[in-house]
C-alpha cells in the first residue's frame, strides 16, 4: 500500500471524505477506485459511488480476494442506506466468509454489523440476536465500528424491552463515537440516547383512560404480573409467558377488543364489526366469530378463560388481577409505517412492504393517504419513487416497528 492510499484509508477512516478525495482523486488503480467509491459513499453521491466500488471489483485480480470482497461490503452498505433490503444477502454473506478466512476481522465485522441492521429493519430480532452474538469486537477495534456495533445493539436491545443493555449500549456508544471524532455518528448515538427519555406507548386500562408510557415503564409493566395485551408486538404477556399473535392478526383484533371492554362484556354486534370491518353482520358472520373465539379460548388457556354471555363474550383472567392494553404512542393504523420512514431514509415502497410483511398495494394506498395529509413526500418517479418523511418528534418509534415473525 503507497502512501497516498494509507493517507486516504485514515482519512476516510476518520469521516473526512474530501481529504481522502484529494489524495486519490486522479488515479484509477483499483485501490483508488475503491477508496473513492468509498467517499462519495459518505458524500451521500451513492450512485456514484456504487459504480466506483464495481469498477474497483472488477480491476482487482482473481487472487485479490479480499479486496473484491471489501468493496462487496461496501456495496452493501450503500444498499443498506438506500433501503434495498430486498435483495438476498448472499453476496454480503460470502464476503463475511472470505474476510473471516483471510483474517481482516475488522471487515468481516463490519459485514456482520450490516447483516444486524438489515435484520433489525425486517423485524428478525431473532436473527438479529445470532449474528449480534457472532460479533467479536474487541480494544482494538476501529472505534466507528464499535460505536455502530453498540447502536444496532442498543435497538436490538429497545425491541427486546431489555432495559439494562438498551440504557448501556448508548452510552458505551458515545464513549466509541467521541474517540472516532465522527460528527454524524455521535449525533446518531446523542439520538438514540434520548431514545429511552421518549413516550414509547400508550397504556388503556379500565376506569382510568391513557397515558403515556415511557420504555422503562413498559417495561416495568410486563413485569408486574398483569395480563397485558400489547398491539405494538402483537402479544399477550403475563410475567414471563407471552403468546405471540403476529401470525394470527384477527385473533388478536379478538383479544384486544375484549381486553378493552374488560371487566365488562364485549358485544357480538361491536366484536364483528372490529374484526371483520362489516357493518351489517348476518349469520355468518356470527357464525365466523364463534370459531374464531374458539381458537382464541384454546391458545389463551393458560392466562384467561373467554366466558359466554347472553349478550357476547368475557375475558376472565386466571392468575392477573387486572387486564391492561399496550398501543402504540401514535394512533392509526400507519404506526409502523411512519415509524420506518422516521430514520429520515428515502424507502421505496418494495421495502416499506417487505418491512412491514404487508403487500405492496396496501403500502401504497397508506402512503397515499399519509401525502394528502401532508405526513409523508415523495421523491423520484416510478421505479425511482422513494418516501421520506419528518422525523417524529417527541416518540420513540422503535416500538412502532414491525413486530418480529414468529411461529404462533
Amino acid at each position: 500500500m503507497d502512501s497516498l492510499i494509507a493517507a486516504a484509508a485514515r482519512a476516510l477512516s476518520s469521516g473526512d471524505a474530501l481529504t481522502a478525495l484529494k489524495h486519490v482523486a486522479l488515479r484509477e488503480d483499483p485501490a483508488a477506485l475503491a477508496l473513492r467509491g468509498i467517499a462519495m459513499a459518505q458524500l451521500g453521491e451513492y450512485g456514484r459511488a456504487r459504480a466506483l466500488l464495481r469498477r474497483a471489483g472488477r480491476r482487482f485480480g482473481t487472487q485479490e480476494v479480499v479486496a473484491r470482497a471489501r468493496c462487496v461490503v461496501a456495496e452493501a452498505e450503500i444498499a443498506l442506506v438506500l433501503r434495498e433490503i430486498s435483495a438476498s444477502p448472499r453476496a454480503l454473506l460470502r464476503a463475511m466468509a472470505t474476510l473471516d478466512a483471510h483474517g481482516d476481522r475488522a471487515n468481516a465485522n463490519h459485514s456482520r454489523v450490516l447483516a444486524l441492521r438489515r435484520s433489525l429493519l425486517l423485524g428478525r430480532l431473532e436473527e438479529a440476536s445470532r449474528i449480534r452474538a457472532e460479533l467479536q469486537l474487541g480494544p482494538e477495534a476501529p472505534p466507528a465500528l464499535l460505536a455502530t456495533a453498540e447502536l444496532a445493539g442498543a435497538e436490538l436491545a429497545v425491541r427486546a424491552l431489555e432495559i439494562d443493555q438498551a440504557t448501556a449500549a448508548p452510552t458505551r456508544a458515545r464513549t466509541a463515537a467521541l474517540r472516532a471524532g465522527i460528527g454524524a455518528l455521535l449525533a446518531e448515538v446523542e439520538e438514540a440516547r434520548a431514545t429511552l427519555a421518549r413516550p414509547a406507548a400508550r397504556l388503556e386500562q379500565a376506569g382510568q383512560g391513557e397515558r403515556l408510557l415511557r420504555l422503562d415503564e413498559v417495561a416495568a409493566l410486563r413485569r408486574s404480573g398483569a395480563l397485558v395485551v400489547d398491539a405494538c408486538q402483537l402479544a399477550l404477556y403475563r410475567g414471563d409467558f407471552r403468546l405471540s399473535l403476529v401470525r394470527r392478526p384477527v385473533l388478536f383484533g379478538l383479544a384486544s377488543a375484549l381486553a378493552r371492554a374488560w371487566p365488562d362484556t364485549s358485544e357480538r354486534e361491536p366484536l364483528i364489526a372490529t374484526v371483520f370491518r362489516t357493518r351489517d353482520p348476518d349469520d355468518s358472520h356470527r357464525a365466523r366469530l364463534r370459531v374464531q373465539i374458539g381458537r382464541l379460548r384454546a391458545l389463551l388457556r393458560p392466562l384467561a378463560r373467554i366466558e359466554a354471555t347472553p349478550t357476547g363474550f368475557q375475558l376472565c383472567p386466571l392468575e392477573a388481577s387486572e387486564v391492561m392494553v399496550l398501543s402504540p404512542p401514535i394512533a392509526g393504523p400507519q404506526g409502523a409505517l411512519l415509524a420506518l420512514l422516521a430514520d429520515g431514509a428515502a424507502w421505496s415502497t418494495s421495502a416499506l412492504a417487505l418491512a412491514l410483511g404487508a403487500s405492496q398495494r396496501t403500502v401504497q394506498r397508506a402512503l397515499a393517504d399519509l401525502e394528502r395529509d401532508g405526513k409523508v413526500r415523495a421523491i423520484g418517479q416510478a421505479r425511482a419513487r422513494r418516501w421520506l418523511t419528518r422525523p417524529l418528534a417527541g416518540f420513540t418509534t422503535t416500538l412502532l416497528l414491525p413486530a418480529p415473525l414468529r411461529p404462533a
